[in-house]
C-alpha cells in the first residue's frame, strides 16, 4: 500500500459508513415521527379525556413537552404523516424489535409488559384491506427504507393518493433530494406528465433537471384554469405552461369574475434604475383601481410578496387618479403555505392576496397507468411480496 491508497481507503472508509449513519439516523426519525403520530391519533380517537383538550392538543401538547424538534407544527406533521401512511407499522414494528432492544414495550396502549401484545397493539391500526389488481401503492419498506423523514412529511401534503404514489415513486426511482422533490411538486410535474405524449423524454429532463363588493368578494380562491384547453404535448415545460396561461387572457377574465378590463401583459414597470415585468394588469370598474396580478409556476414564496407590494406601490404613487381607490394585488401559485403567507404578508398592504390556480388535471386511470407501467420488476416484487405478508396476517 503506497500512500495515495492510503488517502483512498481512508476516504472510502469515511463516505460509507457516513452515509450508514445518516441511514441509520434517519430510519430513528421516521420511527419517531410515525410513533408520536400514533400515539396522538390513538389519543384523539380513545383518550380518557380528550375532549378536555379539543382543538388545542397540540399547542398544549407542545407547551407541556416543551422539547426541541416537537412544537406544534412538528407534532401535526408527525399526525399527517401517520394518518397518511399508516402501512408503515409493521415495517417500523419490526425495525424497533431489531434495533431498540425492547425501548420501546412501554407503549400507551399496552396492557402489559409483554413484548408480543405491545407490537401487536402497534399493528392493529395499520390493517390493509387487499387492494384491487389495478391500483398501485408504494412497499411500505420502499418508503420507509429508501424516502426520509423528510420527504414523508412533504410527500404527506399531498392529497391525491395517485399523485403521492406517483411522486413516491419518482422520488424512489430518481433519489430525489427533499429540495428536489419540493421543486418538482410545485413545478407540477405531475400535471405535465399527464399531459405529455412522451413521458418518458419528460421524465429524463426531470431526472436531469354581490353587496357592496370588496377585493374578497371579487378574488376566487383558488381560481380554476381547467378553460385553458391544454393539449398533450411532447414535453410540457414550466415555460410552456406560463405561455399558456397568459395566452389565454379572454378565458382569464371571466374566470376571474365581473368588472375586470385588461390593460396590459407584462408591464414594464422602472423604479430607479432598474426595469421589472408585472404579468397581467387589469382596471377593475366596479372597484375603480387597478388589479396588479403576478403569475408564479411554483409553491408561494415570501420574496413573491415583496415583489408584488412593490408593483403595488408604484401604481398606487405613479399610477393611481384621484377617484381611484388604492391597487389590488393578487399572487397567484401552484399552491401555498398559509402560515408562510400570514408571515410574509403581515405589515404589507391589506390590498394583496395569495391565491391558488388550478390546471385541468390528467384523469386517475391515466396515472395509474403510468404508475403501473413504470414499476420495475424489483418494485413489483417488494410490491407482491408484502401484500401477500399483509393479507397472511390479516386472515
Amino acid at each position: 500500500m503506497d500512500f495515495e491508497s492510503l488517502v483512498g481507503q481512508i476516504k472510502q472508509v469515511q463516505d460509507v459508513f457516513q452515509a450508514q449513519a445518516a441511514h441509520a439516523i434517519n430510519l430513528s426519525l421516521t420511527t419517531r415521527n410515525w410513533l408520536v403520530g400514533y400515539y396522538i391519533v390513538e389519543f384523539e380517537q380513545n383518550g380518557e379525556d380528550r375532549a378536555k383538550y379539543g382543538d388545542k392538543l397540540l399547542k398544549t401538547l407542545a407547551q407541556r413537552l416543551n422539547k426541541r424538534g416537537l412544537g406544534e407544527r412538528r407534532l401535526y406533521e408527525y399526525r399527517l404523516t401517520y394518518q397518511i401512511y399508516p402501512q408503515l407499522g409493521d415495517v417500523i414494528a419490526e425495525y424497533i424489535v431489531q434495533h431498540s432492544q425492547n425501548a420501546f414495550l412501554r407503549l400507551p396502549t399496552a396492557k402489559s409488559v409483554g413484548s408480543n401484545i405491545a407490537i401487536e397493539k402497534l399493528r392493529l391500526p395499520t390493517a390493509i384491506s387487499e387492494i384491487q389488481k389495478e391500483s398501485w401503492e408504494t412497499p411500505a419498506s420502499s418508503l420507509f427504507y429508501k424516502l426520509s423523514a423528510t420527504h414523508l412529511i412533504r410527500l404527506s401534503n399531498i392529497d391525491s393518493a395517485t399523485k403521492r404514489a406517483f411522486y413516491e415513486q419518482e422520488a424512489i426511482r430518481g433519489c430525489w433530494t427533499v429540495t428536489e422533490l419540493d421543486r418538482q411538486v410545485s413545478t407540477q410535474y405531475y400535471e405535465r406528465m399527464g399531459l405529455s405524449k412522451d413521458k418518458k423524454a419528460l421524465s429524463k429532463l426531470a431526472l436531469k433537471d354581490a353587496q357592496q363588493l370588496t377585493p374578497l368578494d371579487v378574488i376566487h380562491n383558488p381560481v380554476t384554469l381547467e378553460f385553458l384547453g391544454l393539449q398533450s404535448q411532447d414535453v410540457v415545460t414550466e415555460t410552456k405552461l406560463e405561455n399558456t396561461i397568459l395566452n389565454h387572457l379572454q378565458l382569464v377574465l371571466m374566470e376571474m369574475g365581473r368588472g375586470f378590463c385588461f390593460e396590459a401583459r407584462q408591464k414594464r414597470v422602472l423604479i430607479d434604475q432598474d426595469y421589472f415585468k408585472a404579468d397581467l394588469i387589469f382596471y377593475h370598474r366596479i372597484l375603480k383601481c387597478h388589479v396588479i396580478i403576478d403569475l408564479k409556476i411554483d409553491r408561494f414564496r415570501h420574496e413573491y410578496a415583496s415583489q408584488l407590494n412593490c408593483y403595488m406601490n408604484y401604481y398606487k404613487h405613479e399610477v393611481m387618479q384621484e377617484d381611484d381607490n388604492p391597487p389590488i394585488g393578487l399572487l397567484l401559485c401552484t399552491d401555498y403555505g398559509e402560515t408562510t403567507v400570514q408571515y410574509a404578508t403581515e405589515g404589507l398592504s391589506q390590498n394583496l392576496f395569495v391565491s391558488k390556480y388550478r390546471l385541468q388535471l390528467p384523469t386517475e386511470e391515466e396515472m395509474r397507468q403510468y404508475l403501473l407501467e413504470s414499476a420495475t420488476e424489483q418494485d413489483w416484487e417488494e410490491y407482491k411480496k408484502e401484500q401477500a405478508e399483509n393479507k397472511k396476517k390479516n386472515q
